[in-house]
């Protein structure tokens, strides 16, 4: 199996990926607390587009080693670092979805733009997720401090329910099928149960207000109006207005997990922003 290993830290951690197709490169990025697979619907629209598509797991998620710390957003950033490096990729356009907006911010924070054409920002955390005074509009306190206290006590019985929200779905409405929500649950349970907390810490508590000035290359920033996990009004619409060159897609009705629900739409915004 295809492994990268960043051994930029002082320890040895390998990083699963998949590359297919040819052409400019496109680096997937997932979201928490899930796998690269994640991104199954977009990565046949990218490769059929004329692109090369990289997704990778995240440490501690999929395939990937599951070191016991280290899982802030500079940690992160340095295996997408050593996925670019390593696979030797110019002109690339890193797309992040939810939490993997951070490591697309924190990258070209810590290692520069110089090999990065663009950049994409797909229902994600950016710039914070947590409320506070100066963000009234992001996730209160308490209701993080519950998310934190389920991983620790019951996070399988926690990431069954989680699923549902990230999909909106209910009992009024049916936006994926059982297999979908199943299929969620097998790839985050199996997950490294100290990963998933500690990358919550991270999304969770992390400001990337005074980052987003780093984030000069064109950016895609693509939001649901619906999303009940990362709300919109904290989220896209603050990365809008704080990164400088962006263009900015919201999808009516989508949820946090659009890249499911709304597949084709976003596919089609997606390869538009990568050929122009």
């Amino acid at each position: 199996m295809p492994y990268i290993t960043n051994n930029k830290q002082g320890k040895e951690v390998k990083i699963f990926y998949q590359d297919y197709g040819e052409g400019q490169p496109v680096v997937l990025i997932h979201g928490w607390p899930l796998s690269h697979t994640s991104w199954e619907a977009q990565i046949p629209a990218i490769v059929g587009a004329g692109f090369r598509c990289i997704a990778y797991d995240r440490r501690g998620f999929g395939k990937s080693d599951a070191p016991w710390d280290s899982y802030d957003y500079s940690s992160l950033a340095s295996d997408l670092d050593a996925v670019i490096t390593q696979l030797d990729l110019h002109n690339a356009v890193i797309v992040g979805f939810s939490m993997g907006g951070g490591e697309v911010v924190r990258y070209l924070t810590d290692h520069g733009k110089e090999r990065i054409a663009k950049a994409g920002l797909i229902a994600s955390i950016i710039p914070l997720v947590a409320q506070k005074p100066d963000n009234p509009d992001g996730v209160p306190g308490q209701e993080l401090e519950k998310i934190m206290k389920a991983l620790h006590n019951d996070r399988v019985g926690f990431l069954t329910d989680f699923h549902k929200n990230f999909y909106n779905a209910g009992i009024l409405s049916n936006p994926v099928t059982q297999g979908r929500l199943d299929s969620d649950f097998i790839v985050a349970s199996q997950a490294s149960a100290n990963a998933t907390v500690k990358a919550a810490e991270a999304w969770g508590g992390t400001d990337f207000r005074p980052e987003l000035k780093n984030v000069t290359v064109p950016t895609l920033i693509v939001h649901g109006d619906d999303d009940n996990i990362v709300p919109i009004k904290t989220s896209g619409e603050q990365a809008a207005k704080g990164i400088a060159n962006n263009e900015y897609h919201i999808i009516k009705t989508a949820p946090h997990g659009l890249n499911v629900t709304h597949a084709e739409e976003l596919n089609k915004i997606l390869i538009q922003f990568l050929k122009k």
